[in-house]
């Protein structure tokens, strides 16, 4: 096993090169639209060479701090273990009066998906491992899942107009929802995610294109920095699968040299092609980081996809019967931000549109989202 102090400094070295590396690229700025309505020509191009680009300031400070409040109260009702049903407070947990999968959970510090069969086999590679501090939990949740239907505050910021303007510009008018969560790297118990590509499905479609696999919307709530954000590779969902083994061993270690950290503040919105190559190092930081992702395909490809065996999602195909249920948590947001916000435009999703629907949010409504992200749209 690596020297812990040998790691650490290269660790911190590679953090300072790669934040040099981060602010000489140009993908970050103001989320920006043309006349057409469409994402500005500028930053599509530089969204397509790199494949990630991150919108500065998108999110209000008001709408952070409610979602903020928010994950702290989630993540305080969570199950005090893995096998628990009770917080750690004693009171019934989060979730437990459904069989929806509510988080997943690492070792702190670990890497509990490099190279196991979780999520299809598409983390190859364990990252290191530090020795976290005595005295923590033996494992620690990493994230809470479907958390629309446990929270009006992020229910609201997925009906955001920007946000879902931005779908519908690089997946279509006819997109589709993947999955939500919030995302946990807690100071000193973090997980790294080993190096990966979230595509599962297309690599080998007779249709395969750089954007087939989706993308995922990164809300930043404390915002991020090299030594707790995500990294990736510039461009490399423009190549196919990636050969991670190889570029691991060519490197000599996970520090991948082409890699850059995603540094973020809080509001501030990532954009991610599903198909680019990255992951993140265990939080030894002093600083947390919570993101609240949000993704979307192609109607086009997932429409007749058989579902992949994967945590607790529903098996099946996704048609149009399972898109329409699942695309319903975009009516009711886009309802729920604007009975909260009825001076901001709202935004008009077009299958519902064409179909005459008319989502309304009120608490009648609210039992008929429990355990939804079972039926998530992984491809």
């Amino acid at each position: 096993m690596a020297n812990y102090g040998d790691h650490e400094d290269a660790m911190q070295r590679y953090c300072r090169e790669g934040e040099t590396r981060a602010f000489a690229l140009d993908n970050r700025g103001p989320l920006r639209f043309g006349d057409d309505g469409k994402l500005h020509p500028a930053i599509a191009a530089a969204y397509d060479r790199h494949g990630v680009y991150i919108f500065e300031s998108v999110i209000s400070a008001e709408e952070i701090d409610e979602l903020t409040a928010a994950f702290v109260d989630l993540f305080g009702r969570l199950p005090s273990s893995p096998e628990s049903t009770l917080d750690r407070h004693g009171r019934p947990a989060l979730g437990s009066d459904h069989d929806a999968m509510l988080t997943s959970w690492s070792k702190p510090l670990g890497d509990p998906f490099g190279g196991t069969d979780i999520g299809n086999g598409r983390h190859p590679l364990k990252m290191f491992e530090p020795v976290p501090a005595a005295g923590l939990p033996d494992q620690v949740p990493i994230s809470i899942m479907g958390p629309l239907q446990y929270s009006d505050a992020a229910l609201r910021l997925y009906g955001h107009p920007s946000l879902l303007a931005l779908a519908a510009s690089v997946n279509g008018d006819d997109f589709t929802p993947y999955s939500e969560a919030f995302l946990i790297k807690k100071p000193g118990e973090g997980n790294s995610f080993a190096w990966h590509q979230d595509g599962a499905t297309h690599w080998h479609s007779p249709g395969w294109d750089a954007g087939i696999h989706g993308i995922n919307l990164m809300v930043q709530l404390y915002g991020s920095t090299a030594a707790n954000g995500v990294w990736f590779v510039p461009g490399t969902h423009r190549l196919g699968k990636a050969d991670i083994p190889a570029l691991v061993a060519a490197a000599g270690s996970e520090r991948l040299p082409d890699a850059v950290p995603m540094i973020t503040k809080p509001g501030d919105v990532v954009i991610s092609n599903r198909q680019v190559l990255h992951g993140s190092f265990a939080n030894t930081s002093p600083d947390w980081r919570v993101t609240f992702t949000m993704g979307f395909h192609r109607r086009s490809a997932v429409l007749g996809v058989t579902s992949i065996a994967i945590g607790a999602l529903a098996p099946g195909t996704y048609d149009n019967e399972w898109i329409g249920k699942r695309s319903a948590l975009i009516g009711y947001a886009i309802d729920a931000r604007r009975q909260h916000y009825p001076d901001e435009q709202s935004f008009i999703y077009q299958p519902h549109a064409a179909a005459g629907s008319d989502y309304r949010w009120n608490d009648s409504v609210r039992p008929s989202l429990r355990g939804y992200n079972k039926f998530d749209i992984f491809v």
